[in-house]
This record gives C-alpha cells, sequence and structure tokens, in this order.
C-alpha cells in the first residue's frame, strides 16, 4: 500500500469513527421522538438557579413556581411581598425581592426623590427580613447630566442611611448594572467599575451590585474579565441571550458556559437568574434548556 493510500484510509477510519461518536452522543442529547430537547438530569448543585418573575407574564404565579420547581430552580426574582406566599407553598426562595424602587430611572442618583426611597426602603427592609429572605434591589435611575462624581455623592448620600438599616436586618440592598445604550437610556450605573466605586464608597457587605450579563455585554463587554475583576462587589447575576434578550443558546453571542464556569471559580454562592424573553411556542422548555447550559 501507498503511503498515499494509507492516508485515505486513515482518514476513512477517523471520518467513520468520529461519525459513530458523535451520532452516539447526538441520541443521548435528546430525548427520543423529541427535537432539540435536553435529557432531564440531576443538577449539578455549584449554580443556585432562579428565574425572573416577569419573563413569563402569561403564567400565573403559581403555574411559575410549579414548572421552576419541576425543573430544579431553586428561586423567583422580582417578586413582593404579594407573592411571597405562593412561593413558600412551592418551597422557593424569593431570591431579588423587589417593591421598594419608584421605577428604574428615578433612584438614588438625583436627591429630589431620596424621601420617597427611604419610606419605601425603610418599610420595605424589615418585611424582607421578617419573610427570611435577604436581597432587595435597588437603582441609580438616570444620569439628567450629571457627571460620575455628583451621581456617586448623591448615592453614597441616599443609600447610606437605607444601608445601615439593612445591615440591622441582615438584608442586602443591590444596585442593578443596566445598559444605556439600548434598553435604559441615560441610566447612570451602567458600568460595573461605576457600582464597584459606589460600592466602595459606601464599604458595606449590604450594598452590592447585579450584574446583568445581557445589559453588561451591550454596553461593555469583557464579560468573563469583569467577573473575574469585579467579583467581591457582585452578589447576583442575570442572563439574556444578546442581541434581542431571548434565549441563551447558540443562537447569540455569548457562550454562557464559559460564563458560568467563571462564576463559579470566583466562589459566588448566590443566585444566577434567567432573565430572557422566550421566542420558543414552549416556555417552559426554553426555562429548562436555559438552566441545563448554565448548569456547570
Amino acid at each position: 500500500m501507498t503511503s498515499n493510500q494509507n492516508r485515505r484510509s486513515a482518514i476513512k477510519s477517523i471520518v467513520t469513527g468520529t461519525a459513530a461518536i458523535t451520532t452516539a452522543g447526538m441520541l443521548s442529547s435528546f430525548k427520543s421522538g423529541e427535537k432539540e430537547m435536553i435529557v432531564d438530569t440531576a443538577l449539578k448543585g455549584n449554580i443556585n438557579h432562579a428565574v425572573c418573575r416577569w419573563c413569563y407574564g402569561d403564567m400565573s404565579v403559581e403555574q411559575l413556581c410549579a414548572a421552576a420547581k419541576d425543573i430544579g430552580i431553586k428561586g423567583i426574582d422580582l417578586v413582593g411581598p404579594a407573592d411571597w406566599p405562593t412561593l413558600q407553598k412551592y418551597g422557593l426562595f424569593s431570591s431579588m425581592c423587589n417593591g421598594a424602587e419608584i421605577n428604574l430611572t428615578d433612584g438614588f442618583s438625583d436627591k429630589e426623590f431620596h424621601a420617597q426611597l427611604h419610606k419605601n426602603y425603610s418599610e420595605m427592609i424589615p418585611k424582607v427580613a421578617a419573610a427570611g429572605y435577604k436581597n432587595l434591589i435597588c437603582f441609580s435611575g438616570s444620569r439628567r447630566g450629571k457627571d460620575n462624581e455628583t451621581g456617586w455623592n448623591n448615592c453614597v448620600e441616599g443609600l447610606k442611611p437605607m444601608v445601615e438599616l439593612a445591615e440591622k436586618h441582615n438584608v442586602v440592598l443591590v444596585m442593578e448594572l443596566l445598559n444605556s445604550k439600548i434598553d435604559h437610556k441615560d441610566y447612570q450605573c451602567d458600568r460595573v467599575e461605576w457600582g464597584a466605586e459606589l460600592a466602595k464608597r459606601l464599604g458595606s457587605e449590604h450594598f452590592k451590585l447585579l450584574f446583568d450579563i445581557y445589559h453588561m455585554q451591550i454596553d461593555e463587554g469583557d464579560v468573563i474579565r469583569n467577573i473575574r475583576q469585579y467579583h467581591p462587589y457582585i452578589n447576583h447575576y442575570h442572563t439574556g441571550g444578546v442581541p434581542g434578550r431571548n434565549e441563551i443558546d447558540e443562537s447569540q453571542e455569548l457562550y454562557y458556559p464559559a460564563i458560568m464556569k467563571a462564576i463559579v471559580e470566583t466562589g459566588h454562592k448566590g443566585f444566577v437568574a434567567q432573565e430572557f424573553i422566550p421566542k420558543q411556542k414552549d416556555k417552559v422548555a426554553s426555562l429548562r434548556k436555559a438552566v441545563h447550559i448554565c448548569d456547570v
């Protein structure tokens, strides 16, 4: 046999073997007769999975809780006291409480809103604690022409008494990072560095950041490096496909398994909440797939 014949024979063997392996791998990843469905397996336990309520507005809280429990999700994000009894019925945690904020534009970076925010958070922080929960969301609000220094100073002035109250109740105020390019024009806390500087100035373990991966990919990218660098100031993560905030699968530009591995490597013990808007007809199947993608 010539060297060319040997080479062709070897390539043929490799291709045949690869095809067999690939077919076996594909068969193990799908249920018989069902396209693009992940086989149900026990979650690994390295990630505390949650899901954001607002993405499933056509489902009742009860329906979402039942689906989440079946998937192995531990928490529901962005629900307030009215929905906590339903979560408790299903043994689910209110992983990011809300209801004290005014809205996404009128926040702590504007002094004119401090009085209302102090009233709201002074009432909500004890409720969160009494229910046995930990995280309560907050927002910087819009920039409205303020430079960074003014925004930081205003946020510190507004947040400091609320953080002190949170410390007494063992609650964490968590400021979400939102993109100001597409979804939330003029939002001030639109970079992880901005939020980290605010956290440094407040100097409390009871103020942290919600690193929304979707938002930060749009405004700054460099997601994994930023997670590694700023993780001491982060206690919560949200997902979302880019572009479009839809499924976090191969249809978009982020590779979530690598991002999740980076999060696990930081020692993160908080939650990772799915916050994508399902395009697929079977929204629960999309959610199940996303959880498995992130379960590293």
